[in-house]
């Protein structure tokens, strides 16, 4: 513990990592466009400059707080320095803010009009490099680029993919794939982390706005909307809704605004996906197979596994992501309730996760056999938009609930959207399987360890005294880390749950991004409480007690794992 004085007044520190994080402390808002907390220090934008009793100037993100430091962070001398900086990197960047898909919500502007710089004294680069629109999730404009190094060290630091680094030196260097390969040809999981940091326009989402659009003013067309667990808490940051707040019934009276012709929750698709990978973990483990079994329900960890660690894909389970069995089942037996014909379905994902757009071209999810199981997704800033496009408010709206006859959702299927979700919620049922009974999930239960917020949890449980060793992991980094620790023999697992987002879906690449949330991970945590707080006060916290998924099968897939649950609900390989 020390104190230093920042601006004339006596602060305290104990163990934080730098300057930077006192300044922050202690209220002081300073400026910075390269520093993020779960990052490396790369000390690049130098807009968190401050000064010293002395005179020196140096980088706070860079420097170890010391007891006695006597720091300035807003003498005149320092503001002459960050309006400079911030006119040198506007030069260098592409200032085409009208059109801009981060217009309004860019993080350099921002800065820029905090500064006051009101006119830049130097020349427009005049290089102009092609945009990179090979991936079916992300856009590259290396234009707006500011060379900040944030999308580098976060594909490096914690997804450990390493898909773009720097290339090149001086003033032509740049932040792109090895080789000059376009995202397409890398082995970019398409996780979308790269764009939560980048503070300008130049990663992006790949839109399929205009396609939804045509369909909704189809009049042959019937659109079909499913919405993921974890869009429910953060749609409402861009309407002004309290953060963290469950808006999903607000968001199913829009959606029915739009035009969308039935509204239905992911969480039906993720009790199904519980319940087939429940009984895949009794299945496996029954034969006695080596190793553990992963779950696949987060496509970036797929990609991630198929070009990492493919020896490792026998071990995942065959069980689809609830987005993708939810389209499955809307092609063919809600067609068949309906009196649809299955062409004439047009299935809308509604996601967090930017991977997903990937994931629906994938061989083996067209298992309806009428072309693509789900036809478009939209992330959740997507999905901002066509409200916002359509005139909708949606903190103004009544609630309204899901339509049937697959409106039924349970707290299991909602905790989908967090780290350590999908691993309770399979350990529910699959206790319920064996025992017959359902577990104890209060304050007591072994379960609540799964509930914490952390990018690794892990526990033991016993099932009729068979005791399974369970971890849940988010961030490809971990993955690698548990992955490797396995290959040398210092650890064990039954069952391993991997989100490639940190935290989860709730902090997927196709959320809303908060001022606060660039530099306080951490801040997801209201996001992560709201949908345990939805378990906690559901009517039914199961998913094997899902009526409409029971009458699924009782109707139409006759039992887990059977022929046509596995021909609808799994893949036959990665």
């Amino acid at each position: 513990m020390g104190f230093m004085t920042i601006d004339g007044q006596r602060v305290e520190f104990t163990n934080e990592p730098n300057v930077l994080t006192v300044i922050r402390n202690a209220e002081i808002d300073i400026p910075t466009l390269c520093y993020h907390s779960e990052l490396s220090i790369y000390g690049a934008c130098r807009l968190c400059t401050v000064e010293n009793d002395r005179g020196k100037t140096f980088a706070s993100c860079a420097e170890p707080p010391r007891d006695g430091m006597v720091i300035y962070t807003n003498t005149p001398r320092l503001m002459r320095y960050r309006r400079t900086i911030l006119e040198l990197l506007l030069a260098a960047h592409d200032r085409d803010c009208t059109t801009c898909v981060k217009s309004g919500e860019c993080h350099l502007l921002e800065l820029a009009h905090r500064m006051g710089v009101d006119r830049i004294r130097f020349k427009n680069r005049e290089a102009k490099y092609p945009i990179d629109e090979s991936s079916p999730a992300i856009v590259r404009n290396p234009n707006k680029c500011i060379l900040c190094g944030d999308c580098v060290r976060m594909c490096d630091n914690v997804q450990s993919v390493n898909a773009i680094d720097f290339a090149y030196r001086g003033t032509s260097t740049l932040v792109t794939p090895a080789f000059n390969k376009t995202i397409a040809q890398t082995n970019c999981v398409n996780c979308g982390q790269c764009r939560v940091v980048c503070p300008t326009g130049a990663i992006s989402i790949k839109t399929n706005i205009d396609e939804v659009w045509d369909a909704l003013a189809d009049p042959n067309t019937i659109v079909v909307a499913q919405v993921a667990p974890a869009v429910r808490v953060a749609l409402g940051d861009k309407f002004g809704i309290p953060k963290g707040e469950n808006v999903m019934g607000k968001l199913v009276n829009a959606l029915h605004r739009l035009g969308f012709h039935e509204v239905y929750d992911t969480t039906y698709g993720a009790d199904l996906t519980v319940i087939e990978e429940a009984e895949e973990l009794l299945e496996r483990i029954s034969s006695g197979a080596k190793g553990p079994l992963f779950t696949s329900c987060c496509p970036g960890w797929v990609s991630f596994a198929k070009s990492q660690y493919p020896e490792l894909l026998p071990q995942l389970s065959t069980a689809k992501s609830p987005q993708q069995m939810f389209g499955a089942v809307i092609k063919t037996y809600f067609a068949q309730k309906k009196g649809i014909a299955p062409e004439n379905i047009t299935c809308v994902s509604i996601m967090p996760c930017m991977s997903k757009k990937r994931e629906l071209t994938l061989p083996g999810m067209d298992s309806a056999g009428t072309g693509q199981d789900i036809d478009y997704v939209l992330t959740t800033r997507e999905i901002c938009r066509l409200l916002k496009a359509d005139h909708i408010d949606v903190s103004r709206l009544p609630e309204c609930d899901f339509d049937d006859p697959l409106g039924e959702a349970t707290g299991a299927g909602v905790i989908f959207g967090a780290s350590g979700g999908v691993l309770e919620a399979a350990l529910r049922t699959a206790y319920h399987t064996v025992t017959g009974e359902n577990p104890e999930i209060g304050e007591q239960s072994p379960l609540k360890v799964l509930r914490q917020i952390g990018s690794f949890k892990e526990l033991e449980i016993d099932i009729k005294g068979v005791k399974l060793h369970c971890a849940a992991l988010s961030s490809l980094g971990e993955a690698r880390r548990l992955i490797q620790a396995m290959k040398r023999g210092e650890c064990h697992y039954d069952f391993v749950e991997v989100m490639a987002c940190p935290g989860g879906c709730i902090n997927g690449g196709g959320q809303p991004i908060r001022p606060s949330f660039q530099n306080k991970p951490k801040d997801c945590a209201d996001r992560d409480q709201c949908l345990r707080a939805y378990d906690v006060n559901s009517a039914i916290r199961f998913s094997h007690e899902n009526q409409a998924v029971q009458t699924l099968y009782d109707e139409y897939l006759e039992a887990p794992l059977s022929d046509r649950a596995h021909h609808l609900l799994h893949v036959e390989e990665y």
